[in-house]
């Protein structure tokens, strides 16, 4: 359980995320929708792990290898948005598979 700052600060950083993976669905996202589930960050600030759902498109994850490929553009691209932060945490992405998880349990207690 983060500080109130942390949460603020996860809560605009997601949404910054969600919208730069709207628009450049094709360049980054390779076509796919790549929304962002959750954003955790260290109390220090320094690092800001993202949790994605990518559906879609290509394999999930060719997409979040190129995804990671590109993350100092777009760590460029939020710092720019984000100009009141005096700095702007390194971004590490995963794959959410929560909804996968779901599907699966849901499945195994239908039979």
């Amino acid at each position: 359980m983060g500080s109130i700052r942390q949460n603020k600060i996860e809560g605009i950083i997601q949404e910054e995320l969600s919208t730069f993976f709207q628009r450049n669905a094709r360049e980054v996202g390779l076509g796919a929708m790549v929304t962002v589930t959750q954003v955790r960050i260290t109390s220090d600030l320094s690092l800001a792990r993202c949790y994605l759902s990518i559906f879609a498109g290509p394999d999930k994850n060719e997409v979040l290898k190129n995804i990671q490929e590109h993350a100092s553009t777009i760590r460029g691209v939020l710092g720019k948005r984000l100009k009141n932060m005096r700095k702007i945490p390194e971004f590490a992405y995963f794959i959410d598979d929560s909804l996968d998880y779901a599907m699966e349990i849901e499945n195994l207690l239908k039979k």
